[in-house]
């Protein structure tokens, strides 16, 4: 993780402040909180260290074994509850949450539609959907540092300006903010 977050910097991303930002963006914050997309479990570390307590779900076992170690090294545990789920089919009742995250998730998904519909399902009335995926620069920096590594950073077809689409054609009013390597929307459905 250290060496990643070096690399990282050598581009001018730390990785720090753009999770703030995405959570900045989403203020005020309060009630039930669900993470879409766990990965590592850095995202969830930091809203845990900043207080909040969440859900977080991720498909792969694997990815949420080591967000578990992450989170246990960092003392938030008890703050994050992991679950395995498929997000195109989640366990959750409807209108669950009050904050929906999806952070740097959109670019994996081959058709991200089908979990979009299922977030916004589990999202209350008046609910935040927060998704945050890379900037086209972004995405430019993480093919790079992926290829350095000797892997390859494969990136879907749909991207936010898609989703932003099809969140607007559901009723969400959606605002963007953006930084250097990410973007953020934020939509509300009344």
């Amino acid at each position: 993780m250290e060496r990643r977050k070096k690399i990282y910097a050598s581009y001018g991303y730390d990785t720090d402040k753009e999770r703030l930002a995405i959570i900045e963006a989403a203020q005020p914050l309060s009630g039930r909180i669900l993470e879409a997309g766990t990965g590592k479990g850095h995202f969830a570390v930091t809203l845990a260290r900043l207080g909040y307590r969440l859900v977080s779900f991720d498909l792969s076992e694997e990815q949420l074994q080591v967000a578990g170690e992450n989170l246990a090294s960092q003392g938030v545990s008890d703050r994050v509850e992991l679950r395995q789920e498929n997000g195109e089919s989640l366990s959750f009742p409807d209108a669950s949450f009050d904050v929906v995250f999806s952070v740097n998730m959109v670019h994996h998904l081959e058709n991200p539609f089908r979990v979009l519909r299922e977030l916004t399902r589990v999202l209350k009335p008046g609910g935040k959907l927060v998704i945050s995926d890379f900037s086209p620069e972004g995405l430019a920096m993480m093919a790079e540092v992926h290829r350095k590594e000797g892997d390859e950073h494969p990136v879907a077809p749909a991207g936010l300006d898609e989703v932003e689409s099809f969140l607007k054609q559901e009723g969400f009013s959606v605002s963007r903010s953006r930084t250097r390597f990410q973007i953020t929307l934020l939509a509300v459905k009344e």
